[in-house]
């Protein structure tokens, strides 16, 4: 019998780790790397300033590991079902329950331990570190980087993490699984905001996730009201994508809906001070934005939405000592106020 070769070793150490899918790609610099470039340099990353730091590290893992010879490319599977309960509001399905951040980096720490006694030093991340990750899954065959810049996997759609791990192992590569979007544009058209430019271009400014999670100031009014009833991220191109017709309920139950916060109405979450914010997101993502740009999410989808129901829990919001708050609450009362008059 043929020994277990190091490539179907690491498969394997994945599938123990609970990984929906593994496939290695060689260390080289990331294909798209120019065009990052340039993509930075236009400014169509908005605020998210670490994506400056660094490009030469960004673009090419041998900087960031001296000897990288290949790539773990890692996929974990979080669809959480269709449906959250929520009472007239969304939330992006990768922040219905805990933070993805705890959970895959301590199955990356296990898989470091496992490639050390194959004689590999690693560095590993998810969303975490200075890696062009979906080149590198695109490379080796895990999906294939979609027009709306999301990776789709012929088996999880939309609906999976990405993590990896950087290596000096020198495993032999996978095959590329090669782009099958065809002519489709469905997640294009259904940008509430046009964030998608052009097929595999996005503006993050214009992005409701970028938006409602790494903008920090006021919400440009040009955009409030493509929001919606969205207040942490948007899932309208992921929902567009006809490879969803494969996705699987993820086998993690801390990926399904915290029924603690699905239970909440809008306006209820405008009775969150400081404290009862955090203890309501302990181990969720939502809680890295802290109180003031959730409220203000809030606020607009409020302000999208609300009936006369809701304006104590505006009027009580507006005055509000943080400024992002209040000035939000105005907005949406305004909003609300006028579509009363117009139904009069």
């Amino acid at each position: 019998m043929e020994d277990t070769s190091r490539e179907e070793t690491v498969k394997a150490i994945a599938r123990g780790l609970g990984f929906d899918d593994c496939r290695i790609a060689v260390a080289k610099e990331a294909t798209h790397a120019e065009a990052f470039r340039e993509w930075i340099g236009e400014g169509l990353h908005g605020d998210m300033a670490w994506m400056e730091k660094t490009p030469h590290r960004r673009c090419d893992p041998r900087e960031v590991l001296p000897g990288c010879k290949s790539v773990i490319c890692l996929a974990l599977n979080y669809y959480p079902g269709r449906s959250s309960g929520a009472q007239g509001y969304r939330i992006a399905r990768y922040a219905w329950n805990e933070d993805y951040h705890d959970l895959i980096l301590a199955k990356l720490k296990a898989f470091d331990v496992e490639l050390a006694k194959l004689g590999g030093t690693q560095r590993y991340y998810v969303d975490t570190g200075p890696v062009l990750e979906r080149d590198f899954a695109t490379d080796a065959g895990l999906g294939w980087n979609g027009k709306s810049t999301l990776q789709i996997h012929r088996r999880l759609g939309t609906w999976f993490f990405l993590a990896e791990l950087l290596t000096t192992l020198d495993l032999t590569a996978d095959s590329p699984f090669g782009d099958h979007c065809g002519k489709c544009t469905r997640c294009i058209t259904a940008c509430p905001t046009g964030a998608i430019t052009a097929p595999h271009r996005v503006d993050a400014r214009r992005c409701v996730s970028y938006l409602t999670i790494e903008h920090k100031e006021a919400i440009p009014e040009e955009f409030r009201i493509a929001m919606g009833d969205r207040i942490y991220g948007c899932d309208d191109c992921l929902d567009a994508c006809p490879w969803n017709k494969f996705a699987e309920v993820s086998r993690e139950a801390r990926f399904h809906a915290r029924e603690s916060v699905f239970s909440h109405r809008l306006r209820d979450f405008l009775t969150l001070d400081d404290e009862s914010f955090r203890a309501l997101f302990a181990k969720s993502p939502i809680k890295r934005i802290k109180r003031p740009r959730f409220l203000r999410n809030v606020c607009v989808a409020l302000g999208n939405t609300g009936t006369a129901e809701e304006l104590p829990a505006l009027e009580t919001a507006a005055n509000d000592s943080d400024p992002l708050i209040s000035e939000h609450a105005i907005w949406a009362i305004q909003r609300v106020k006028t579509r009363l008059l117009e139904k009069a």
